[in-house]
């Protein structure tokens, strides 16, 4: 018994010790516990920074995606686009006008160029057309006429014909070969 009391009091005496140092090792895991534990706070409190920032940069996007570009023509540069195709139209007409008038006179070079003929001016027969199922005219050729004369005059009775056109409605015509009194078909045009 006494050993055992013995053994009993030297348990109870070293108690105390082995309590203290495993309180010391608890203590200094506690710590170490605690320093993660802030470390961990900070890194969640850095994300938490970061992640504000990219919704901040998110909603700029968004706030830039939904306001229209600057990539559109206001009521001034429309009006200028405008006024500039009026003016190229206007160029345009100008320059046909231009095209058919030396057309025209090159027409009248070549069909009064042979033989060094005279040129009178065509006096057509505008009144009726020959027949209303086929509506055209017809024309007595004169001394001195050419084709262009021909259009010419028929063009200045408001009758828009062209050489062409002629030339389409007497197959076999030869304009360097007209007769004083031949008959030619002058077509008049679509209505």
């Amino acid at each position: 018994m006494k050993r055992i009391s013995f053994f009993l009091m030297t348990v109870l005496l070293a108690t105390p010790m082995i309590s203290t140092a495993q309180d010391a090792a608890t203590e200094e895991r506690l710590n170490k516990l605690g320093a993660q534990i802030e470390v961990l706070i900070e890194a969640k409190d850095a994300q938490n920074k970061k992640i504000d920032a990219l919704e901040s940069q998110v909603r700029d996007l968004q706030s830039q995606l939904n306001k229209p570009s600057g990539n559109y023509a206001s009521a001034d540069d429309l009006k200028q686009v405008a006024d500039a195709v009026k003016e190229v139209d206007k160029k345009r007409v100008a320059d046909n006008e231009r095209v058919l008038n030396e057309l025209e006179k090159l027409g009248k070079t070549l069909a009064g160029g042979s033989g060094g003929r005279r040129t009178t001016t065509a006096v057509p027969d505008t009144k009726t057309p020959v027949d209303p199922n086929s509506p055209h005219f017809e024309y007595t050729v004169q001394n001195g006429d050419t084709l262009g004369a021909i259009v010419k005059a028929y063009r200045d009775k408001n009758i828009k014909v062209t050489l062409q056109q002629i030339l389409a409605a007497n197959p076999g015509l030869k304009p360097e070969t007209m007769k004083v009194g031949q008959k030619i078909v002058i077509p008049a045009p679509a209505q």
